[in-house]
């Protein structure tokens, strides 16, 4: 590792999953402190998650090139850091190697680099020493914008390489793509996704360009008396267009019931102790949700409309629509259909509370097959949900109330919630809709016998 003694400016690397910017959450570090390779220096939101974005370079931070709530694209200046600094090897070139060399080839390539993780987890083996986190609510220095040019080069033996993303040298190698070839359009020439799958789809790259996006940028309409405009941030921005998407293609229909679950209730109660809580409603409701699939499996599904397909998938994901302070996410329980109660009650207490966080992975916020909807929560009987697109169909649980019921002819108080259930009617129709509300429905109101026969 070269030491060096000019700045080095970090552009923000390719986060993965077609995002192309980032809007800059929180800095962990400010103008003077002093970092280390590998140690996270800002916090992130993109469409999908807040990740940590860790500093290729160690030294003195000179410059911070955006503020707290500035939205930048990908391949511009985060952060520039001065002093000795790490510099990155350079991206090696594209070779046909077996697999174990290969995987060893890259690891090392990016122990000797900077590592630029995706998503802010840190090189292997980088020290985690140098991390610090700034509390919330603490005072950061304004950004100071360079006035000089950014240089991208340390000397004329030892320069930021073109490509800084693993992920855009992986997928070039993947598709045999020779990096030296191509005319990066990110800053200063840098190489990024845009441009690999370019030429990977055999298409012209575009004209490459000496700084960040030069196109207009709209200024946010001005404020009336009387109004406050709010924008939408990258959760709700995603969100939107996949509510949008839903309800444009999908036609879909809804049935409801009411449900005593006053055995369920007492089942859940009967388990409590001091030292133990038992397992939530939700986790029991969740496994009578996977025990319902399994009946009716074309409801863990997706719809391919190019081909005309009902795709049913074998794996049960279960979606949890969780309302964070950001905006609504759809994490999944990975594998639910393989879990006991016990289990889907961590796995939902641990997702839920990553994704508040803004920590929930990729895979956890895409994978999703179906979704369980907890509207009760906000002390509400009924919704009429929007299909997460492109699942096929949604459950909703109303909160649950002391209600008078007939039970035997007898009228008695009862703990009673209302569920409804959203489908795709493309997919199925309301019989086999309704076969799966009255299998999770007796389910609820006979949660002893359901459990037995799981």
């Amino acid at each position: 590792m070269a030491a060096q003694t000019s700045g080095q400016t970090f552009l923000l690397p390719d986060l993965g999953e077609g995002l192309t910017e980032a809007e800059v959450v929180r800095w962990l570090v400010a103008v003077g402190d002093q970092v280390v390779v590998d140690q996270a220096v800002v916090e992130v939101e993109t469409a999908k998650s807040i990740v940590e974005v860790p500093s290729p370079y160690a030294g003195r931070v000179a410059t911070l090139h955006a503020g707290e709530g500035q939205t930048l694209d990908v391949g511009t200046p985060l952060i520039t850091v001065t002093g000795d600094t790490a510099a990155v090897a350079a991206p090696s070139p594209v070779v046909d190697t077996p697999t174990s060399v290969e995987a060893e080839s890259y690891r090392e390539e990016e122990k000797a680099g900077s590592g630029n993780v995706l998503i802010g987890y840190g090189t292997p083996g980088g020290s985690g020493a140098g991390r610090r986190r700034r509390p919330r609510g603490a005072t950061v220095a304004a950004p100071v914008i360079d006035p000089e040019p950014i240089s991208t080069a340390a000397s004329a033996t030892t320069r930021v390489p073109r490509v800084i993303s693993p992920l855009v040298r992986r997928i070039a190698h993947d598709h045999g793509v020779d990096l030296h070839t191509l005319e990066g359009t990110g800053l200063g020439g840098l190489v990024v996704r845009a441009d690999v799958e370019g030429a990977i789809c055999s298409e012209p790259t575009a004209e490459p360009v000496a700084g960040p996006r030069t196109e207009p940028v709209a200024e946010p309409a001005p404020s009336t008396a009387g109004e406050r405009r709010i924008p939408l941030n990258g959760f709700r921005r995603t969100a939107s267009e996949a509510l949008s998407r839903s309800r444009a293609e999908i036609p879909e229909a809804t049935v409801w019931v009411d449900v005593d679950a006053t055995a369920l209730w007492e089942l859940r109660e009967s388990t409590r102790t001091a030292a133990d809580p038992g397992p939530g409603l939700m986790s029991y409701i969740a496994r009578f949700v996977v025990a319902g699939l399994r009946e009716h499996p074309v409801l863990n599904a997706r719809l391919d409309t190019e081909r005309q397909e009902i795709v049913a998938l074998e794996a049960v994901n279960l979606g949890l629509a969780v309302q964070t302070d950001r905006g609504l996410v759809v994490p999944a329980v990975l594998g639910a259909d393989r879990m006991t109660t016990a289990g889907l009650d961590t796995a939902i207490r641990d997702l839920t509370a990553r994704a508040r966080e803004g920590r929930a992975t990729t895979e956890e916020l895409t994978a999703g097959t179906f979704t369980l909807n907890n509207y009760g929560s906000f002390n509400v009987d009924g919704s009429a949900a929007i299909i997460n697109h492109p699942q096929v169909a949604i459950l909703g649980l109303g909160r649950i109330i002391d209600r008078p019921w007939v039970v035997d002819g007898e009228l008695c108080v009862r703990k009673i919630t209302q569920m409804s259930f959203v489908f795709d009617h493309r997919v199925c129709d309301g019989g086999t809709a309704a076969g799966f509300m009255r299998s999770v429905a007796d389910a609820i109101e006979n949660p002893a016998s359901a459990i037995a026969r799981l």
